[in-house]
C-alpha cells in the first residue's frame, strides 16, 4: 500500500481556495461582457498597473521590442520554434480527409477544417513565458488558423520584448500587452477594440484556467490548463540529486503548483527530500519553490512497479518525469499523464521550452479524459454525406422511416418516406412506417 512520506494541503483548504476564484472571475468576466474596453482598462490598472487606451502593440512596438534582443536570442526562439513546427506538422500529415462508399450509391466523408480565429493566452506576469507562444501560435499556424490574437500580461512595466518577438516571430496576426481573466475575457466575450475570437487556448494561473473553465461554451477551449504540476517516478537506478531538481524545476512555476514523487526506495524518497532542502537554499526562485513544495509537495513510497503505476493514473499529472530502469514499463502501462518524459537524459524543462512537443498540457486530473494541445486542437472534423442513386436513398429511407417510428419521430419519418416514395416508387402511407 503506498505510504505518504510528505503530504500537501489539506483538500477541504484547496477547495475553499477554488471557489474564491471562480468567485472572483465570474465578476471580472461579468464586468467585461457589460462594460467592455473600459472595464478592461480598468482591470488592467487594477491588477497589473498598466493603463493605454488601446492594448494593441503597434509595428514600431513590436519592431522596438525585437530590437532589444540579441542575435542569439533570436536564433535560439527561432531553434524552438522550428522544433515545434516540425512536430506539428508530421502531427498534421497523420490528419487526413476521408471519402468512401460504405454502400452501393452512398458516399460518407470527412473534412478537417481549422477554426476561423482564435485567442492565444501567453503568461508572463512572474516569469516571460516565451515558450507559450511557439505552443499556441505555431501550432495554429500548422492547421492553417486565418486568424491569431495573442495577449501577454506586462512585465516589469512594459510589454516583455521576448514574448513579443516570439508572438511575432510564431506568426501571430494581432499582439495585445494585456493580462490575467481581462485578457482572456476580452478575446472571448469581445469589446469595441477587439474583435472575439472562437477559441481560447494557452495555459495560466488558476484565474486565467477559471476564466477558460467559466468561458467554455460561448467559445472553445483547448484545455483546462492551470497551475504547473509534475511527478517524478524514480528508483534506485537515478539519485537524488535528479529528483529533487526535477521537482523544484517545475515548482517554481508559481506557489501552487503540485510536486510529487513517487518511488519504491525509501533511501532515494528520503535522499531527496533532504536533497530539495539543500538546494532550496541556493535556488534563485526559492521564495516561490519553497512555497510550492510546502504547500503541494508529495513523496509517496510504493510497494512495486505495479502500484506505481496506479498511483501515477490516481495521480493523472500534467508532467510525469520517469527515469527507472525500465521506462518502457511505464509507457506501456500507464493511462493517465499529460506528457512522459522517459529516462534521466530528458526532462520537462526540454518539452516546455525546446524540444519540439507542446507543453500546454491537462492539468487538475483533467489527464484522465484529454492529452495536450496539438494540431489537432485547432480543426473542426466535420462530416457529410452524399446518396448517388435513387436505389440507394429509397434503400435507406426504408431503414430509417422504421427506426424514426420506433422512436415515436413522424416528422423524421416522412423525410425518409418521401424519398422511398419519390425514388422507390412505393406508397407508404402519410406518417407511417415503411414495411
Amino acid at each position: 500500500m503506498a505510504q505518504f512520506l510528505k503530504k500537501g494541503r489539506d483538500a477541504d483548504a484547496i477547495a475553499a481556495d477554488d471557489a474564491k476564484v471562480r468567485a472572483t472571475v465570474e465578476g471580472i468576466l461579468a464586468d467585461i461582457a457589460a462594460r467592455g474596453d473600459v472595464a478592461v482598462r480598468e482591470l488592467s490598472v487594477k491588477f497589473d498597473g498598466w493603463d493605454r487606451e488601446d492594448f494593441r502593440l503597434t509595428d514600431r512596438e513590436i519592431k522596438d521590442a525585437l530590437s532589444q534582443l540579441s542575435q542569439r536570442n533570436i536564433d535560439d526562439i527561432t531553434f524552438a520554434q522550428e522544433q515545434v513546427r516540425n512536430f506539428a506538422q508530421a502531427q498534421k500529415s497523420a490528419l487526413r480527409d476521408i471519402e468512401v462508399e460504405t454502400l452501393p450509391g452512398v458516399v460518407l466523408g470527412h473534412k478537417n477544417i481549422p477554426v476561423n480565429s482564435i485567442g492565444s493566452y501567453v503568461p508572463g506576469g512572474k516569469y516571460p513565458m516565451v515558450a507559450s507562444a511557439h505552443m499556441s501560435v505555431v501550432t495554429a499556424k500548422v492547421a492553417g488558423v486565418p486568424r491569431i490574437a495573442t495577449c501577454a500580461p506586462p512585465f516589469h512595466g512594459k510589454p516583455a520584448a521576448a514574448i513579443v518577438a516570439a508572438q511575432h516571430l510564431a506568426g501571430a496576426d494581432e499582439i495585445y500587452c494585456l493580462g490575467g481573466v481581462q485578457a482572456v475575457g476580452a478575446m472571448a466575450i469581445g469589446t469595441e477594440r477587439i474583435q472575439p475570437i472562437d477559441m481560447l487556448v494557452g495555459p495560466g494561473n488558476a484565474y486565467v484556467a477559471e476564466a477558460k473553465r467559466q468561458l467554455f461554451g460561448r467559445v472553445g477551449i483547448d484545455l483546462f490548463a492551470g497551475p504547473t504540476e509534475t511527478l517524478v517516478i524514480a528508483d534506485e537506478s537515478v539519485d537524488a540529486e535528479l529528483c529533487a531538481t526535477d521537482l523544484l524545476g517545475q515548482a517554481e512555476h508559481g506557489p501552487t503548483s503540485p510536486a510529487v514523487l513517487l518511488t519504491t526506495s525509501e533511501a532515494l524518497a528520503r535522499a531527496t527530500l533532504h536533497e530539495i532542502d539543500r538546494l532550496l537554499a541556493i535556488l534563485p526562485t526559492a521564495a516561490i519553490a519553497r512555497a510550492a513544495w510546502a504547500d503541494y509537495g508529495q513523496v509517496i513510497l510504493c510497494d512495486s512497479e505495479d502500484e506505481t503505476v496506479r498511483e501515477a493514473d490516481r495521480i493523472a499529472s500534467e508532467h510525469v518525469q520517469v527515469m527507472t530502469r525500465d521506462p518502457d514499463f511505464f509507457l506501456e502501462r500507464m493511462t493517465n499523464y499529460g506528457a512522459l518524459f522517459l529516462g534521466p537524459r530528458t526532462n520537462v524543462a526540454f518539452g516546455d521550452k525546446v524540444i519540439g512537443t507542446n507543453h500546454t498540457l491537462p492539468t487538475k486530473k483533467a489527464a484522465r479524459y484529454t492529452g495536450g494541445l496539438w494540431v489537432g486542437k485547432f480543426l473542426k472534423t466535420v462530416t457529410y454525406q452524399r446518396v448517388l442513386t435513387d436505389s440507394a436513398s429509397a434503400m435507406i429511407g426504408e431503414y430509417c422511416s422504421r427506426l424514426c417510428m420506433l422512436e415515436g419521430f413522424a416528422g423524421h419519418a416522412e423525410q425518409a418516406n418521401v424519398r422511398v416514395r419519390r425514388y422507390g416508387g412505393r406508397n407508404v402511407p402519410y406518417a407511417q412506417a415503411a414495411e
